[in-house]
């Protein structure tokens, strides 16, 4: 099965992972982008040929265009570049992993133009869920899950009448601070906040693990891939991370979907539907698990999860603000700015100031977001 794709993110977690996927199945990699690791995004050019490279700035493009100028691989640049890329007229699947807002535009522009979605980008549905799903139906695209918990999800409904599901289970790891206590929390570092007891990710997903906000946004983005009321989803922490996500049928039977780890078998898996192709990635050895166990996520000291599901139940414009204020609160602390118990705080500060609209268009929410970003900054 030989397919064409593009890759927006290629340079981070998702995207490297994607390639190595490539690597393992049939897949042309047609075009790529970054943000501004340029050197890396050198790299994986010259290796892959793609018709089209995307980077953040012109004065990045300009550079790598330099570098590549012995190609003849085309260097683009920002909004356009990026909406270049995930439209190209051979590519069938767009990997979409840009990290926030960044990623709505390019991934409706690929949904317009008919190309199906490898859905890596949570905050695409999280902040337009109802245009995103909307498009996709009107064009006849595929949004396949590459979450490892939507993933999860997507497998155990094959074959299976959404009418019947009770609920579907969320499993979540708890994040390097399970067991802490708010008092805890106030001591604790950057570098303790990204390490993740189980999984490789980039920085700004493993605070939002860390905060169970990654999780919350992960509700939002089930309500709208799945078509779910709000009170049908439920979480539970699972330290083992074996379990990525389960589904509850009205008969009382419960499937679950069990792997090692490793994000390179959704990715695959999203990349190859409704195939499965082999590979040579990590095997789950259930005689080397010891147990698998389950907790009540802790809302009270972790209470990004408790806002997620506030703004899903609300909705309208209310996820965009409560998405804009994370994205902000999380890039003041990665820079050392603000505190970690701080993140939750300046959430739920712009979620209460904030007069929702319903029946929000694009112009909208990129508005909402833009203007929660300023209050915040002081812009």
């Amino acid at each position: 099965m030989t397919k064409n794709i593009s890759i927006l993110g290629s340079t981070g977690s998702i995207g490297v992972q994607t390639l190595d996927v490539a690597k393992n199945i049939e897949l042309k990699v047609l075009g790529l982008s970054a943000n501004n690791n340029i050197d890396l995004l050198e790299k994986q050019a010259r290796e892959l040929r793609p018709l089209l490279v995307a980077v953040g700035s012109e004065k990045h493009r300009q550079e790598l265009s330099n570098r590549l100028k012995d190609t003849g691989i085309e260097v683009m640049s920002g909004v356009e570049g990026l909406n270049a890329v995930a439209t190209l007229n051979e590519v069938d699947t767009v990997v979409t992993s840009i990290v926030g807002i960044a990623g709505l535009i390019p991934t409706l522009e690929a949904i317009k133009n008919g190309k199906n979605i490898a859905l890596a980008n949570k905050e695409t549905l999280v902040t337009a869920g109802s245009l995103v799903m909307s498009e996709a139906i009107k064009n006849n695209v595929k949004i396949l899950p590459v979450d490892s918990e939507h993933s999860a999800i997507f497998q155990c409904l094959m074959g299976n009448n959404i009418e019947n599901v009770s609920k579907i289970i969320l499993t979540a790891s708890g994040g390097p601070f399970r067991g802490r206590t708010k008092e805890d929390l106030k001591n604790v570092t950057l570098e303790d906040a990204l390490k993740h007891p189980n999984w490789v990710m980039g920085s700004k997903i493993t605070i939002d693990s860390a905060t169970l906000m990654n999780k919350g946004l992960e509700v939002i983005e089930a309500k709208w891939l799945f078509n779910l009321d709000f009170d049908k989803i439920e979480v539970l922490v699972h330290p083992q991370s074996v379990i990525h996500s389960m589904v509850e049928y009205q008969d009382g039977s419960s499937i679950a979907q069990l792997g090692s780890p490793d994000m390179r078998i959704p990715i695959q898996f999203a990349l190859t539907y409704p195939d499965r192709a082999y590979n040579s990635f990590s095997r789950l050895n259930l005689l080397e698990t010891n147990s698998l166990t389950f907790e009540k996520p802790d809302i009270e000291t972790f209470p990004c999860l408790r806002l997620a599901f506030e703004a899903m139940k609300e909705g309208g414009t209310l996820p965009v603000v409560m998405n804009a204020a994370n994205e902000v609160a999380v890039g003041l602390f990665l820079e050392r700015k603000i505190d970690f118990t701080d993140i939750p705080l300046i959430i739920e500060k712009s979620m209460v100031a904030h007069n929702v609209n319903n029946n929000p268009c694009l112009h909208d929410i990129i508005e909402v977001d833009l203007n929660t970003r300023n209050e915040i900054l002081g812009k």
